[in-house]
């Protein structure tokens, strides 16, 4: 081989010397940094997981610190049965968020199924039939709502608003805004008595969650519910009943709000036309704090027992701390406002729920796995 040969091959194995270690540099920082998102993911990940409970444990931490009556047992057990009802009621309101709606006549389903308990219960009646009309009333109220949304095509916000307003004002009209009393022994144990300190509202309360959590997490309607909230036009493509899910959820919505009605009449043993006015804007506040996005398609059943737990030892610690009950509402208001900024800031470092508007199923922590199967779409 000439010296010309020789050159061109000593200048080859040169370049390829040189290159290498930038070629191999290169696989490694790339190695690198693909492990150190992950890395970030995974944290981000557990943080959006606990973040809610850790959260729960410090504040319920300094408040057992600085207040010795806050940390009695006797209102530590009254934590628990005091925001039990409205935790039934955030379990429905759940469903009806993550299918992308939201129900604001859980109020007026609340008051009107009391109302109706206590009529049933006072003629003689007992807890069988007592229940059983008041979940079957509560269950109407929320098919309603779920047809005017779903197949009539009314705003979720119009049609539930229009629909507290009629049954309240149905309901005034039918008792004179005039309390109906009558409750039967079964309620008003459920509501008031305690199994080894443990409120049995409060066990009534976690039947509920854990109801929802097995068909949220474990059915294909549950998948389907997800599937609607994060895209409803994808989901009908996909072939999943958009119609009837909606219709589905909202349901749900009304039979957990009755049921959180005859538990307030187990309490009060009075049915009051007034009662659970504020019971709408509490719940979607509890599992907006528990992470559920308003816009549907993202959201865990498992943070709205944390969320209630937490807004309720805030409620408690500021009276045991005999702060005026005027800041209520602004530590409320400030609480949800920091939840929903922290989760909007999560979601966009870590790009959760960015399939919840762009795929049939919705990319959500706890929604199941499984595929979608084809159904018949109305």
């Amino acid at each position: 081989m000439d010296d010309g040969g020789k050159a061109t091959q000593a200048a080859c194995r040169a370049r390829h010397l040189d290159i290498s270690p930038v070629r191999n540099s290169r696989r490694q920082y790339g190695a690198g940094e693909r492990v150190g998102m992950k890395s970030m993911a995974n944290r981000s990940g557990l943080l959006r997981r606990f973040g809610l409970w850790l959260v729960f444990a410090l504040v319920t931490s300094v408040l057992m610190a600085v207040s010795p009556t806050f940390r009695s047992t006797v209102n530590l057990e009254n934590i628990l049965e005091q925001n039990a009802i409205i935790g039934i009621v955030a379990c429905g309101m759940a469903v009806m968020m993550i299918s992308g709606g939201f129900d604001l006549s859980v109020g007026a389903v609340g008051a009107t199924t009391s109302v109706v308990g206590a009529v049933v219960a006072s003629r003689g009646n007992g807890a069988i039939v007592t229940i059983g009309v008041g979940l079957l009333a509560g269950i109407a109220v929320g098919v309603a709502n779920g047809i005017l949304i779903a197949k009539v095509r009314i705003n979720a916000f119009v049609a539930t608003f229009a629909m507290a307003s009629i049954v309240s004002g149905l309901l005034f009209v039918a008792t004179g805004a005039e309390s109906k009393q009558g409750v039967t022994p079964l309620l008003e144990s459920a509501a008031n008595a305690r199994v080894a300190g443990i409120p049995v509202i409060f066990a009534v309360f976690m039947g509920c969650l854990l109801a929802v959590w097995f068909l949220l997490t474990r059915t294909k309607y549950g998948h389907y519910i997800y599937s609607v909230g994060g895209n409803a036009e994808a989901s009908h493509l996909s072939g999943v009943p958009v119609q009837r899910v909606q219709i589905f959820a909202f349901a749900m919505g009304g039979l957990m709000a009755a049921g959180a009605g005859l538990l307030l009449l187990g309490q009060t043993m009075v049915g009051q036309p007034s009662a659970a006015a504020d019971w709408p804007l509490e719940a979607i506040a509890i599992c907006v704090v528990g992470g559920i996005a308003l816009t549907g398609g993202i959201g865990r059943i498992e943070d709205v027992l944390a969320a209630t737990l937490l807004l309720g030892v805030i409620s408690n610690g500021l009276n045991q701390l005999n702060v005026s009950p005027y800041w209520k509402p602004a530590v409320t208001g400030l609480v949800i406002l920091m939840a929903v900024v922290i989760d909007r800031y999560s979601r966009l470092h870590n790009g959760a729920g960015r399939g919840s508007k762009n795929s049939p199923a919705a990319a959500a922590p706890g929604a199941p796995t499984t595929p979608l199967t084809p159904s018949a779409s109305t």
